[in-house]
């Protein structure tokens, strides 16, 4: 015999054996389509309606899920033109929005500024002053100098990229 042959012999119960589940599955779905609600809002399709009546359960018959179809959102137009759009912008309103953006930045970077001169003062060269846990505990003084120069270092950085942002937009006018 051909291994071929073989092969359909042995695949052939398969066969029916799905075709079989496949006939009974909607009589099983059937059996099922009633679950039952019962006191203390349990809901349950695995009991039978004798439990169910002496349950209190109340029947109730399982429905298909609805399917809602939503119309598609249209994107709202854009009022006004961005840079970003393609179209270009007025020399005047261009220039009022690097203004703008400089004195922002110009701000930021003072108040940047007066931060890292605090935390320069505070940091004292590496030593600053103990506080009152820190006299018998010198692991918290160890950490809270660590912090301080990691926020200092942090202060630093931010610093120079508004400093870098500046240079972007070139000379003040």
């Amino acid at each position: 015999m051909s291994s071929a042959a073989s092969i359909r012999r042995r695949t052939r119960p398969h066969h029916a054996a799905l075709l079989a589940l496949a006939v009974l599955t909607p009589a099983a779905w059937a059996q099922h389509s009633v679950y039952y609600v019962c006191p203390g809002n349990v809901f349950t399709n695995t009991i039978s309606q004798r439990e169910a009546d002496q349950r209190g359960c109340k029947a109730r018959e399982a429905q298909q899920p609805n399917t809602v179809v939503s119309t598609p959102v249209k994107p709202r137009p854009v009022a006004t033109p961005s840079a970003g759009s393609g179209q270009r912008v007025e020399v005047t309103e261009q220039r009022a929005r690097d203004s703008d953006a400089r004195r922002i930045l110009e701000l930021e970077l003072q108040k940047e500024e007066a931060a890292l001169e605090a935390l320069r003062r505070e940091y004292a060269g590496g030593e600053p002053e103990r506080r009152g846990d820190e006299v018998r505990n010198p692991q918290k003084y160890t950490e809270r100098v660590a912090e301080m120069k990691a926020a200092i270092t942090r202060k630093e950085a931010d610093i120079a990229a508004l400093k870098r942002e500046l240079a972007k937009l070139g000379p003040a006018s």
